[in-house]
């Protein structure tokens, strides 16, 4: 066992984004994630498992399932190996969550908040796939924005293969730490940023209790 925790594993990946203590570690990921498009001051962790909306209808769980102090829905998901259709998965997973806003009653007038998935893929779903893919609904000539309630980004850890001291931005920080996590000695950027402190006493392997460690 190594110093820090695995974070394909998912007991590691909730337990660096997905409980409350650590709400901050991902609300900072995702500014890094979508530097100069938003900014999110505040989260609140929703139930990740949704049941189906009719009898013997299908249900899902999410990784990590949250709504930001706007209104906007984000699911972030970690999967380890390669799944079959697994675009048209993401697609309903986000899907699912526009379907879930709708209100009873007959004056609905479809206002949706809009729907982010980030999808953290430690295997390629192409050849041409890119480290970072982002998915927007956009006019397909002119390529302008039609809506922005869907917006899906996938990111291929294997394509990532920076170190550490070629990392240009804190969204590489991030994405070099995970990858490299499970064999790390330290904690790098501590000494750029203060998130990463507080990153290093949640995934301590020693921090842990016996339990957890197990």
């Amino acid at each position: 066992m190594g110093r820090f925790i695995n974070p394909f594993t998912d007991y590691g990946f909730k337990k660096i984004f997905g409980q409350e203590i650590s709400k901050d570690l991902l609300i900072d990921f995702l500014n890094d994630l979508l530097v100069g498009e938003r900014v999110i001051t505040d989260l609140t962790f929703l139930n990740n498992e949704q049941l189906p909306q009719y009898d013997e209808g299908r249900g899902l769980i999410y990784d990590i399932y949250c709504s930001t102090d706007t209104g906007e829905k984000i699911i972030v998901e970690m999967l380890y190996r390669s799944q079959t259709n697994f675009k048209e998965r993401a697609l309903y997973y986000l899907s699912n969550a526009i379907v879930q806003q709708a209100k009873p009653g007959t004056q609905w007038q479809f206002g949706v908040k809009a729907v982010y998935g980030v999808f953290f893929m430690n295997f390629l779903f192409s050849e041409n796939v890119k480290f970072r893919t982002d998915v927007i609904l956009s006019d397909r000539e002119t390529g302008e924005l039609f809506s922005d309630r869907m917006r899906q980004i996938f990111i291929a850890l294997p394509l990532f293969n920076k170190e550490e001291n070629e990392c240009e931005t804190d969204f590489e920080r991030w994405i070099y730490t995970l990858k490299n996590m499970e064999t790390l000695k330290r904690m790098p950027f501590k000494a750029r940023k203060a998130v990463f402190e507080k990153l290093e006493d949640i995934v301590d392997v020693a921090s842990l209790s016996k339990e957890e460690q197990e």
